[in-house]
């Protein structure tokens, strides 16, 4: 029931009934197609017209993250419902050179060009952003004025993490993956990692911060480092960041720490004072990318409602090592009402193979995950789909709780 305040109203006088429970699943992008080997990292915004945009990286061959890879497009006008043809969105003048870091272990060859890590914004006044990054070594801006019909030409902004060299000498960058925010006050902010891609994959050692926009994208500064590589925090990387009630800021980091835990850590601006990195001992680990989404907030009318998705799970084919990745299936959606504090609701939306995941919610109520799912062979980094789906509260909840 797509409730408008009228039958909202209609719902809290008991005068209409709430939402039946609904889910459903649609494959967006297939292994195999289109003339790509794989398609992985998934993300998913919808903008302040409704229109949802899921992007991701569509893989040449299985060369993994340093082959030829582009990044793809797709958009929907109706909930989810249909989607429009796929398009490229990413293309950055040359000349084009390799990762040096990959080059020195022998990740990729010379005839490879990679860009990857897609992350959007959607903007309050319905301006989106768009940010990717080419071999791991330069990042790109571009924006869209009309629901990601058209986009302006990328604009190059590696300098801005030219910024962090002087605290942290990295050779390899790279924005999200998943989507950044718009904060309250008009701040753009997009959680990034870097590593000096000495160790495995050119990906280890690294750190987590951000980078963010006061001008609506025109320039962009770089955040303070807000989880660094300690022995307590091994390795962090790929982040979600959630505005809270009260204006601070929330990231939830993935490590590689023998803890298996998520790490939390706040700050009051989202950029700077970032707090000590803890473990949330409800948010298992098994070294994969999550999503995390604000749905509602008590300041609009409805509860502070918070999500977020990941395997949920701790076993692994084999030896189940502390520090090391965990099989990646039994997708969970989890829900907080404390602004992440607790996460008391938790329903498995996958159980089979399943990744990576983003999150998108709807002014409407509906819950949109953007997800790999379906393993190829026995390596579990190589998803047969990047499926959506869609589904309401009711469902989450077994009926619990009703958008209202």
């Amino acid at each position: 029931m797509n409730k408008t305040p009228f039958t909202a109203a209609l719902v809290a006088a008991g005068l209409l009934t709430a939402a039946e429970p609904q889910i459903e699943k649609l494959d967006l992008f297939e292994a195999g197609t289109e003339g790509y080997a794989l398609y992985r990292i998934p993300g998913i915004v919808t903008t302040a017209k409704a229109t949802l945009l899921a992007y991701c990286e569509a893989r040449k061959g299985e060369r993994g993250d340093w082959g030829t890879i582009d990044i793809w497009l797709r958009r929907s006008t109706d909930g989810g419902k249909t989607w429009s043809a796929r398009r490229k969105m990413a293309e950055a003048p040359g000349p084009h050179a390799k990762n040096p870091a990959a080059v020195a272990q022998k990740l990729a060859s010379p005839e490879d060009r990679t860009y990857n890590n897609p992350v959007a914004i959607a903007g309050r006044d319905g301006t989106v952003h768009f940010l990717f990054c080419l071999e791991y070594m330069r990042a790109y801006y571009l924006r869209s004025g009309d629901d990601g019909l058209t986009w302006t030409n990328p604009v190059e902004i590696t300098s801005t993490f030219e910024k962090f060299r002087d605290e942290y000498p990295w050779k390899v960058l790279a924005t999200g993956p998943g989507h950044g925010i718009e904060l309250a006050n008009g701040r753009l902010l997009v959680p990034v990692w870097l590593s000096t891609g000495t160790g495995g994959h050119a990906h280890r050692p690294s750190v987590v911060s951000v980078i963010y926009s006061d001008d609506q994208g025109k320039t962009w500064v770089r955040g303070q480092i807000a989880v660094p590589n300690t022995p307590g925090s091994v390795y962090p990387s790929e982040s979600a960041a959630v505005e809270l009630a009260g204006g601070r800021v929330m990231l939830n980091v993935r490590s590689e720490s023998k803890a298996h835990r998520r790490l939390i850590t706040y700050s009051r601006d989202g950029a700077t004072g970032w707090t000590q990195p803890v473990f949330h001992d409800q948010l298992l680990e098994p070294i994969c990318m999550a999503g995390m989404v604000r749905l509602s907030e008590a300041a609009g009318g409805q509860k502070n409602r918070l999500l977020f998705s990941n395997p949920h799970n701790l076993e692994r084919g084999g030896a189940a090592e502390p520090g090391t990745p965990h099989d990646r299936k039994n997708l969970a959606i989890k829900l907080s009402y404390d602004e992440g504090e607790t996460w008391p609701v938790s329903r498995v939306l996958e159980p089979g193979f399943a990744g990576y995941s983003d999150l998108a919610a709807g002014r409407d109520g509906w819950i949109y995950c953007f997800f790999e799912r379906g393993g190829l062979g026995d390596n579990h980094f190589r998803s047969a789909y990047l499926t959506l789906a869609r589904f309401n509260l009711e469902w989450l909840t077994g009926e619990k709780d009703s958008w209202r």
